[in-house]
This record gives C-alpha cells, structure tokens and sequence, in this order.
C-alpha cells in the first residue's frame, strides 16, 4: 500500500460509510497524513476486525497531519440522492481541514469537484492509498458509533449489529414496526411483494 498518490504533503485522502444503508446518515472523513505518518496495519476498513479498526482510530486521530468527518443527514439523502450525498458528506469533511489542500484523492470513480482543487478517483483507492484508506476508517468507526447510539432509541431494528445496512432481520423489523425518522424513504426499504402503505 502506498501513503500517497503524490509527492505533496497537503494531499487530502477521502472515503465515505453507509451508502448501501437503509437508515442512519452517510458519514465520510478527509485525512491528510504527513510525511512522517507510518503505520502497517492501515487497510480498507472492510478488511480489518472492529477491534482494530477502533485501536486505528485512536492513531490516525492522534498521528495524522489533519483529519474531519462531515455527515449528511437521511432526510439530505432523500432531497438529494445517496450519491449526492456521499459527495456532499465528503466536501463536508474536506470543509473542516484547517490547512491549504493541494489535492484530493477520492475512494471510488465519482466525485464533485471540491471548490477549484485537482482530485483524482481511484477505484478501489482504500486498498492501495494509506490516506484513503486511513479516511475509510475514520468513516466506518464514526457511523458505528452512531449506528450504536440510535440502536438504544429503536433497538428492534438491531442496528448495533446490521449498522442499517439491508440484512434480512432488518427488513423484518421495517415490515413489522414500519419505518423510523431515520430510514431513507427513498429506498427500497421492502422488496416489492412486501411494501410499505406509507
């Protein structure tokens, strides 16, 4: 894994968690490392156990240069569009690094030009750049964490386990208790034979 695609030290690595979600927001993170930033355990979140995807955290937030999270809101995702959001979340959290950013570098192979600075998608960019893959984390754990957090106000939905994404337990409960102000009303949040009268 590389730590950069560039040689330039205000290079921005971006990742988003909870795309594929039915409920709860779209979280991303913006890092910038530093030159002097090591680490061998950093991998695209999904490889790694949430143990220690939670122990990384604590080191990017502690050792990178600079890091944001910026959020967008489930009631956003349905004004806007889940990719939308996903941009917005991320420009979001690239609005909250309080430094000169010299180029962007995105997980994925769309992004919304971020106001006039050069960025570059990387289809898989978690798995090869140290800084996305660092953004990944920070995006993931921050999600959980919130996944957790709303999972005590709805605890029949499981969230604590599913994190909002579309298991069969899940969408079990949405059949059975409907929906919560934290579902997505735009997806499908039931296959067709099973809908919703909302």
């Amino acid at each position: 894994m590389y730590k950069t695609l560039s040689n330039k030290e205000q290079e921005v690595g971006c990742d988003e968690a909870g795309r594929g979600c039915l409920s709860g927001p779209v979280i991303a993170a913006a890092v910038i490392l530093g030159s002097d930033f090591e680490n061998d355990i950093i991998n695209d979140s999904k490889q790694l156990s949430e143990k220690k995807r939670n122990s990384l955290r604590t080191f990017i937030e502690d050792n990178a240069k600079f890091w944001a999270v910026g959020v967008v809101s489930p009631e956003e995702i349905d004004e806007i569009n889940i990719l939308n959001a996903s941009f917005l979340a991320m420009h979001r959290a690239i609005d909250q690094l309080n430094c000169q950013k010299e180029l962007i570098i995105v997980d994925g192979n769309r992004f919304n030009a971020y106001q006039d600075i050069p960025h570059e998608c990387i289809v898989k960019g978690d798995s090869k750049y140290m800084n996305i893959a660092a953004a990944s984390i920070l995006a993931k754990t921050y999600r959980d964490e919130y996944m957790e957090k709303i999972h005590q106000e709805f605890p029949m939905y499981n969230w604590k386990k599913n994190k909002g994404y579309p298991t069969k337990e899940h969408r079990a409960a949405i059949k059975e208790f409907g929906a919560t102000p934290y579902h997505r009303m735009t997806f499908k949040l039931l296959p067709d034979q099973l809908s919703l009268d909302l």
